[in-house]
């Protein structure tokens, strides 16, 4: 049987992530994750900051029992940070899965526009998001190395005060809302 894979899409808001997210599902028939559909569908024009981290950690728990069972995942978030990748990473490890990741990058003009017509054409799907927002992301995005992104880097070593990913991961990622 061949191994799982875990495809992990990186980028900004309106970048294509979730284009790309679609065509790997359909292609490789893989279990789609995409938190901000899970957002809309339970808080609809809000996008409450509270519940974003829980929402992206039960998804990754789904996905991580998916990959157990031999069913190929792709997590459609932005996935900005190196340390969230890293852990992402080890645990497909863990579970005998492979990873591929996709990183999208367009011009700050390019972003603008698509995310104009998105929210023109609809708008029950995406929230409004402003310069200053986008600024303010490109400007905190740890944009994945070549090594990362090909999986010849090796996987860096949980946090300080992390003795494994796995804590890292329940920490990063709570399981309720506080």
């Amino acid at each position: 049987m061949a191994r799982a894979t875990l495809y992990l899409t990186v980028g900004l808001p309106g970048t294509g992530k979730t284009t790309a997210a679609r065509r790997i599902e359909v292609e490789q028939g893989a279990l789609r994750l995409t938190k901000d559909e899970w957002v809309k569908a339970l808080y609809g024009h809000q996008n409450p900051p509270s519940v974003q981290d829980v929402i992206e950690g039960r998804l990754i728990e789904i996905g991580l029992r998916a990959l157990e069972l031999g069913t190929d995942v792709v997590i459609d978030y932005g996935l900005w940070g190196r340390d969230e990748r890293s852990c992402l990473r080890q645990a497909a490890a863990d579970r005998g899965a492979r990873v591929e990741m996709h990183y999208v990058e367009l011009s700050r003009a390019e972003q603008r526009r698509r995310l104009d017509r998105r929210l023109a054409d609809a708008p029950d799907t995406t929230w409004q998001i402003s310069d200053a927002e986008l600024a303010e992301w490109a400007a905190v995005i740890d944009v994945p190395t070549p090594g990362e992104r090909d999986g010849t880097e090796p996987i860096d070593a949980p946090p300080p005060g992390f003795a494994t990913w796995d804590q890292w991961r329940r920490h990063r990622w709570p399981p309720t809302v506080c």
